[in-house]
């Protein structure tokens, strides 16, 4: 059963209310990720754009809170406690499992009849209708769960490597991965919002060939880009995947958008 979401201040707690906001980027951090990972995105935004970073339980300012372990009740929350701010155009960009949680989000909000975003950008993440690959990470154990985990760059060597720091992110880790990895896709109509699909050069996760597999979840325009960088680019190469975010949305961006 879905919980009542908890105050919006929980969700996004680094959010800067905008008055000359034009436009809402809410932004999903991939498995096991937090809402700072995208607060060093603001000074490469276009200045009418607000910058929302997603803080999901079970991590840095909400890490006595227990994490998601399925997508639905996540998304169900979302919509809920997004929806007064989507009184202006918003924009969804999730990375990895977030990119997931994002196209989903865009569904749940369609299917309630609320507002939905006005694009969709996916980072890292192959399209929702083509099948996993590999066996399951979060049911395997921990020390075989921790050794893949180091194939993904994502996590430091010396977080893995400290046991103390393992035994209090491993929890938030291994629920992330459960989400991500008992996500099933449900055929439904295109999304009406433009997307755009951006990976590494270097992503073995999501190799560039993959992107294109997201034309066919939009009616409206769709773009795939791919910037310099491995599986968590949007970490290592903001200097190339913000001008491509800020691009994408300075349509509604601009003073002159009505």
């Amino acid at each position: 059963m879905s919980l009542p979401p908890p105050a919006l201040e929980k969700w996004l707690p680094f959010r800067q209310s905008n008055a000359a906001a034009r436009v809402r980027l809410f932004c999903l951090p991939f498995a096991g990720g937090g809402a700072s990972v995208y607060r060093l995105w603001e000074p490469g935004l276009p200045l009418t754009v607000e910058l929302c970073a997603v803080q999901l339980p079970g991590r840095e300012t909400r890490f006595r809170e227990p994490a998601y372990t399925r997508l639905a009740p996540l998304v169900s929350d979302l919509a809920e406690v997004f929806e007064p701010l989507l009184d202006i155009p918003a924009v969804f960009y999730g990375h990895s499992m977030g990119a997931i949680t994002a196209f989903e989000l865009a569904r749940e909000l369609r299917r309630r009849g609320k507002s939905t975003p006005a694009r969709l950008i996916v980072g890292g993440r192959r399209a929702p209708d083509r099948p996993r690959r590999g066996p399951p990470l979060h049911a395997m154990p921990d020390a075989q769960f921790l050794a893949e985990l180091k194939q993904f760059n994502g996590t430091r060597s010396a977080v893995l490597e400290n046991d103390d720091l393992m035994r209090v992110l491993l929890p938030v880790l291994r629920a992330d991965f459960t989400v991500h990895e008992t996500y099933t896709y449900t055929e439904t109509a295109p999304l009406d919002c433009p997307i755009l699909a951006v990976t590494g050069a270097d992503d073995t996760i999501c190799p560039p060939a993959e992107l294109e597999a997201w034309r066919r979840h939009t009616r409206s325009e769709f773009e795939a880009r791919t910037v310099p960088g491995d599986h968590f680019f949007l970490q290592s190469q903001r200097e190339h995947l913000l001008p491509l975010i800020a691009q994408f949305i300075e349509p509604l961006a601009s003073p002159h958008h009505l």
